[in-house]
């Protein structure tokens, strides 16, 4: 196994150079939308807000559905709110609203939290279709694309922060002719990160016994990272974050979010 694309992150991160080239303002660090949540629940949305604010953005705005106005209120601030279905998730007659508020950012974050429902799922495709820039999708805004998983495997500028079994159904829906296995031994999962990666255009991040999985265009990142709870969307956020300050250096960018501890 040749293994130059296959890089350890340990004690020490892997690329500090970027630490020193982060932006030193507020208005140069970036503008990140970050879409969200359900009548039922808008945690993840909240939490990637403060995960952001946390990882250093500029400035970060949150799109909810109009069913958790009464809700939210002034709660979250930088919360606006689009139409909903008559049971809480987002309208198709929201696609207007989110490319609006997207033509203002840098990148953007479905955080999860949609619900299962077929107009949010026509939504985020029809988005994703017309909104050319970074998007960084997570938790069950993955689960949206099962129908069309090449739209988001193959989309330029996109990065996938999922669990292996979302992968394992993103790769078997997609027709990827290796199966992805829990069993799979270190060696046979980063080279099989090595090789769906390099034919997929989507960055991927996944969290896998205690470590976090970085592939981009070939290139695989490990990073021990121990028992993580709510990874997917801190995760996620940073990774947004960090990318989207770095958008010349993908994999160096992921890589540096995903550092234990690191902001």
């Amino acid at each position: 196994m040749d293994a130059t694309y296959w890089h350890k992150q340990s004690d020490q991160p892997l690329y500090d150079d970027l630490l020193w080239s982060r932006p030193e303002h507020r208005a140069q660090a970036g503008k990140l939308l970050i879409l969200g949540g359900n009548l039922h629940g808008f945690a993840a949305a909240a939490l990637a807000y403060q995960t952001a604010g946390e990882a250093g953005i500029g400035e970060a705005r949150i799109i909810l559905p109009d069913a958790l106005q009464k809700t939210v209120g002034r709660m979250i601030n930088d919360a606006q709110f689009a139409p909903s279905t008559s049971s809480g998730s987002f309208a198709k007659s929201a696609l207007a609203s989110w490319l609006d508020e997207a033509a203002w950012a840098d990148g953007i974050l479905l955080a999860g939290d949609f619900g299962r429902n077929s107009q949010t799922a026509a939504l985020a495709e029809a988005f994703l279709l017309k909104y050319r820039g970074p998007a960084t999708i997570t938790k069950d805004a993955v689960d949206m694309f099962y129908s069309q998983p090449q739209s988001i495997l193959n989309r330029p500028e996109t990065c996938l922060v999922l669990s292996l079994a979302q992968l394992q159904k993103l790769a078997s829906l997609g027709k990827w002719p290796t199966p992805l296995k829990f069993e799979m031994g270190q060696l046979q999962l980063v080279e099989w990160l090595h090789q769906f990666s390099k034919k997929h255009s989507a960055h991927l991040v996944m969290y896998h016994n205690q470590h976090i999985y970085v592939a981009v265009g070939g290139r695989v990142s490990q990073t021990k990272v121990g028992e993580q709870t709510s990874w997917r969307v801190r995760s996620a956020a940073q990774a947004a974050v960090w990318w989207l300050q770095n958008p010349s250096k993908p994999f160096e960018a992921l890589t540096t979010a995903v550092f234990p501890g690191f902001k």
